[in-house]
């Protein structure tokens, strides 16, 4: 009998110990989410539904990947290549709502429908070509031969 109350203590000591783990993070998360909310609505005015559907532990790493690239104005890509490029990838994926969101984000950088349209094509252009190269079983040495080759007579002819 002693050695069974021993057990159960130190079962519900361990338990005690664990749940002190458990909560400690969850409130560090909490702070994140919360400071991550409050800067998604510094930036963007409000919080859109679609940054609730994360878990807390998950907001503030999704809110710094969005803002540090994609609504940052100092990368590499202008905003509206970028949302273009989003655009493109949404067609083939496909989603509606990454259509909806990147055709206006397009337009709010400055893109023109004329553009829209030539990223959407582009992107079932390389869909096309994508399907035909892998499809038939192209191979892939041969095919990067051939570009090289490809671009290499046009870098010529350019100069």
């Amino acid at each position: 009998m002693l050695k069974s109350n021993q057990t159960l203590k130190s079962l519900v000591i361990a338990a005690g110990v664990a749940a002190l783990f458990a909560i400690g993070p969850a409130k560090a998360e909490d702070a994140s989410a919360t400071a991550a909310y409050k800067d998604i609505q510094a930036t963007l005015g409000s919080v859109p539904d679609m940054f609730k559907t994360l878990p807390d532990v998950a907001i503030a790493g999704a809110w710094a990947e969005i803002k540090g690239v994609q609504l940052n104005p100092k990368t590499a890509l202008d905003g509206k290549t970028k949302e273009l490029m989003g655009l493109a990838v949404a067609s083939q994926i496909p989603c509606q709502y990454c259509i909806y969101f990147h055709t206006q984000a397009a337009k709010l950088n400055g893109a023109t429908d004329e553009e829209i349209k030539e990223a959407v094509t582009m992107a079932a252009i390389v869909r096309h070509w994508s399907t035909m190269l892998n499809g038939s079983q192209v191979d892939l040495a041969t095919f990067k031969q051939q570009t090289d080759q490809v671009f290499a007579a046009v870098k010529a002819k350019s100069q």
